[in-house]
């Protein structure tokens, strides 16, 4: 699924134009914007949204407030969300696990479509298919091989059942029809202490913070799971170069705001972002963060959401991924 057009540039033309002015009072009242994470603290997304806040906080005129709310793989923080007030004073940053759990889960209490109001796609991510040294692959032709060799002996590492790390993991091995074992952790840090130590052998990670790792070779990068190489790393040929041409994925994150939140605050709140993010601080903080800025308007933002929740489905039923 390819994004709309980025919107950058369009951005940076009315900032120096002097268009995009202060909103001022974005929501009524004086009241803080409120932004749930329903994720944890150092969350790629958690990482993000505090690198832009105070911009946000000036293109908003409110301060904001930044809780996280992890828990059931953002369903907990995310019914939060749902039940927010309608007036532009809370809004939710949620990542592509939001259109993964109502596959894999059996039950949400909350339509991941019909009870929000998409916003903006923030930003968008690369992840990496990365192995520990001692594994004798330099690619993803040679993991293939390997596993197809040994069948059953292998193992990956994700972030969770059923979060994105697992699905990007979990493609893989359907696509390619292999047979290795998932060894499922609580978050990132456990699988990435697991990946450098060898205890797991390969996994799908966001690039920005395995990067470190593969320049000094503690680390082995066999391919980026985007549709096109990646600028930072443009010798590391994509998943889909190495044989498995319908594999593409990246990360990204989006604001959301509650069902029924009226579209002139959904715009309102689509400029505030696009305001924080036309000045360079906030815009530097967010790619340094491994990000690609988007910003899609609130329209294409839900139709983005949709479609990737029914890609989703169907890449959570053809690898056979659930959470029980």
């Amino acid at each position: 699924m390819q994004f709309p057009t980025n919107s950058r540039r369009g951005i940076l033309a009315l900032a120096a134009a002097g268009l995009l002015a202060p909103l001022g009072a974005l929501a009524q009242g004086d009241k803080p914007l409120r932004v749930i994470l329903p994720l944890s603290a150092g969350s790629g997304a958690d990482g993000a949204i505090r690198a832009i806040s105070t911009q946000l906080a000036k293109a908003a005129g409110h301060p904001v407030v930044i809780e996280n709310l992890p828990g059931a793989g953002g369903i907990t923080g995310t019914a939060q969300i749902v039940r927010g007030p309608r007036d532009g004073s809370m809004i939710g940053v949620v990542s592509n696990n939001h259109v993964v759990n109502p596959s894999v889960y059996p039950s949400i209490p909350f339509d991941a479509i019909q009870d929000i109001a998409p916003i903006t796609i923030i930003g968008a991510t690369p992840f990496v298919v990365v192995a520990n040294p001692a594994v004798p692959a330099r690619n993803i032709q040679e993991l293939v091989a390997l596993a197809k060799a040994k069948p059953g002996t292998l193992n990956y590492g994700s972030s969770g059942n059923g979060t994105i790390l697992h699905l990007g993991a979990a493609m893989l091995v359907d696509q390619a029809r292999l047979d290795i074992k998932h060894i499922p952790y609580k978050g990132m840090g456990m699988l990435m202490n697991d990946l450098l130590s060898g205890q797991v052998q390969w996994g799908v990670v966001a690039l920005a913070p395995a990067a470190p790792h593969i320049k000094s070779g503690t680390l082995r990068a066999l391919g980026v799971t985007t549709a096109q190489r990646v600028p930072s790393m443009p010798d590391l040929p994509t998943v889909a170069e190495q044989g498995l041409p319908n594999y593409a994925l990246e990360g990204w994150i989006a604001a959301i705001g509650p069902k029924d939140l009226p579209m002139a605050e959904r715009n309102r709140l689509h400029q505030a972002f696009q305001q924080a993010l036309a000045q360079p601080e906030a815009r530097n903080a967010l790619i340094a963060q491994g990000y690609e800025i988007k910003l899609t308007p609130p329209e294409a933002t839900t139709a983005f959401m949709r479609s990737e929740l029914q890609r989703m489905a169907e890449v959570v039923k053809n690898a056979r991924v659930k959470v029980d």
